[in-house]
């Protein structure tokens, strides 16, 4: 519903325009806002209004007219003043409240509508249904946007997405949580997983530079139907939380690219335990220190090249030599070569997913 404060600054503008005053009161004659120190009519006379079928009445320099809400009155409007002018003021300033409240009301019905759509809580007809009334367009692409922030900037996160990605443009924002913002991207024809990570990549930057947020934000798939919007929805989740886990250092993760950190996040958890114990043994590499684990993570992305990640480390290519061989007491594999890089590599995923499991445990 819309906010008195909205509505205080409506009649505060239209003041300042028509150098009139203006009160709200609610049907039962209670005071909700008003532009100055206004003489207030009985009470008596706001409700006996507010339940006459009448839409306006002049009570001496009082001009009440109802403020409706579909075909409910919501509020009584009193412009205070005499003449035709007072009149005219009175029902520019109800056709401005009323249009207000039916923006709003849209607003909201959008956000839950979307909220239902992607919670799977609407019947196929009911989306097409609802859609048409909501004047949103069925048969575009779309792809659902997923950013997580944190509980006490939720808000701000929203209100900042809202303007970067406007409804005009077929955009829509809506919370899902205390740590979670939906972003539904219409896309035009043309527009591919490219544009939608620069999309992404603008969110986060914007989200730093503005609010000093340090977001995540994950995508799933462009889906050609509204009712595929929660499909495009559980990717993005999905793609969220494999991000999180396996891909720390990203704060972009799209359902699209996950690699094998898909495969892992979606094996049995019995089958984690074996793999690891078969390679490790008892000695499961959950306690390298943050120089080794940066040294593996260099070296895999130098494509297992010596040379390359010494000169990226600041390190000589003896020392590095000396790591790599220490990993190679400790875990038995050589990294310098590409099958026990591999096995290390995938390894150490499956220890980061089985901490997230057992995480998850204590937390529940």
């Amino acid at each position: 519903m819309i906010s008195i404060q909205t509505i205080k600054n409506s009649i505060d503008d239209l003041k300042a325009i028509t150098k009139t005053e203006f009160a709200i009161y609610d049907t039962l004659g209670a005071l909700q806002t008003a532009t100055g120190d206004i003489e207030k009519p009985d009470n008596s006379i706001l409700s006996n209004f507010a339940d006459s079928a009448a839409d306006s009445q002049v009570v001496g320099v009082h001009h009440l007219l109802k403020v409706m809400d579909g075909e409910e009155p919501m509020y009584i409007l009193d412009a205070v003043g005499n003449g035709e002018d007072t009149y005219t003021y009175a029902r520019i300033a109800v056709s401005s409240l009323q249009n207000l409240m039916a923006a709003y009301k849209e607003k909201f019905d959008r956000g839950g509508f979307f909220q239902n759509l992607i919670m799977d809580n609407l019947l196929l007809v009911d989306i097409y249904n609802r859609a048409k009334k909501l004047h949103i367009e069925s048969n575009v692409r779309r792809v659902a946007m997923l950013v997580e922030t944190s509980p006490d900037k939720n808000s701000v996160g929203q209100e900042l997405l809202s303007s970067m990605f406007s409804v005009q443009n077929g955009d829509y924002t809506t919370a899902i949580d205390e740590n979670g913002i939906v972003l539904i991207k219409k896309l035009d024809e043309g527009q591919d997983y490219d544009d939608i990570r620069g999309f992404a990549k603008t969110i986060v930057d914007m989200m730093q530079m503005e609010a000093m947020m340090n977001v995540r934000v994950a995508y799933g798939t462009i889906v050609d139907e509204l009712k595929d919007v929660s499909k495009s929805y559980k990717e993005a989740m999905m793609a969220l939380e494999v991000g999180r886990i396996f891909y720390t250092e990203s704060r972009v993760a799209a359902y699209n690219n996950l690699g094998i950190g898909r495969l892992i996040y979606q094996l049995p958890e019995n089958l984690c335990h074996m793999y690891v114990e078969e390679i490790f043994g008892d000695n499961i590499p959950d306690d390298l220190d943050e120089e080794t684990i940066n040294t593996i993570n260099k070296f895999f992305e130098n494509n297992l090249n010596i040379s390359e990640t010494s000169r990226q480390l600041f390190v000589h290519r003896n020392t590095l030599v000396y790591r790599i061989e220490k990993l190679q007491k400790q875990t038995g594999l050589d990294i310098r070569l590409f099958d026990d890089a591999l096995t290390l590599k995938i390894a150490l995923m499956v220890v980061d997913y089985m901490k997230h499991q057992e995480q998850i445990r204590r937390n529940s």
